[in-house]
């Protein structure tokens, strides 16, 4: 049986082999730099983040600019989930996804060997791709299949290091703020945003819960699905509630 580093290394090995991929951090700022962190030491790639249930999305995104941050635009994304024939990638809290804006990216999330109780902190591989449709063929014949499709508008605001980012999901708005831990909890105070309100959970955990407490039919997080949802009449906080400063 494959461990999940051979999986792991399946992936990254196959794209060498087929395109010479060379594989980047998504931002670099988050690689480590403060000596002595035990959570960031020997850790390459690494990305630290917070999210925020918005109720007011523009008001969030005006504050944001007030601070200085500048918008880098707002685009659609179609993000695909994929698994192995074991779950192996759920079972260890990592991620295989392909996402589609106005370009194709491939990413491997995985946790890092120890984790932080106040911020979500994961390893990240990032590639970008020509071909969507082709990739996603790709993934499928080393043997991954499609798990789950999840949408999502998104606009980034940056700031310095920190990034901010605006999400529209099928089943409410977030703000993720992306950066060094004392960046982030000085940016969201300024925000206003209770620290203890924080999500560590990602998007997809999220909508497990939803799933969970109100029965919902269907496994991909689109637009179109959650027409019939009834979210209107729970209380999103209530729901989420046990998510707020839990890693995920």
């Amino acid at each position: 049986m494959e461990s999940l580093f051979d999986v792991k290394q399946k992936i990254l090995s196959a794209l060498t082999f087929l395109f010479g991929f060379h594989i980047i951090p998504s931002v670099s700022i988050f690689r480590p730099t403060h000596a002595g962190n035990p959570l960031e030491d020997n850790l390459d790639h690494i990305e630290i983040e917070v999210k925020f249930h918005i109720k007011d999305l523009p008001a969030v995104r005006q504050g944001i600019l007030q601070l200085g941050a500048a918008s880098k635009g707002r685009c659609f994304e179609t993000n695909i989930r994929y698994e192995d024939s074991e779950n192996r990638f759920l079972r260890n809290k990592s991620l295989l996804r392909l996402r589609r804006t106005d370009q194709a990216v491939l990413t491997f999330k995985s946790e890092p060997a120890r984790q932080d109780r106040d911020f979500k902190v994961h390893q990240e591989l990032e590639v970008t791709v020509s071909d969507f449709a082709t990739m996603d063929r790709i993934l499928s014949a080393l043997g991954f299949q499609r798990a789950q499709i999840y949408e999502k508008w998104r606009e980034t605001l940056v700031l310095g290091d920190t990034i901010f980012c605006l999400d529209a999901l099928p089943f409410g708005d977030f703000l993720e703020i992306e950066g060094r831990r004392e960046a982030i909890r000085e940016m969201a105070g300024k925000l206003g945003l209770a620290w203890e309100t924080r999500i560590l959970a990602n998007y997809l955990a999220l909508f497990q819960t939803l799933k969970s407490a109100l029965n919902l039919p269907f496994t991909d997080i689109t637009f179109e699905n959650f027409k019939a949802a009834k979210l209107e009449a729970v209380s999103f906080k209530d729901l989420i509630a046990g998510e707020m400063g839990r890693p995920g």
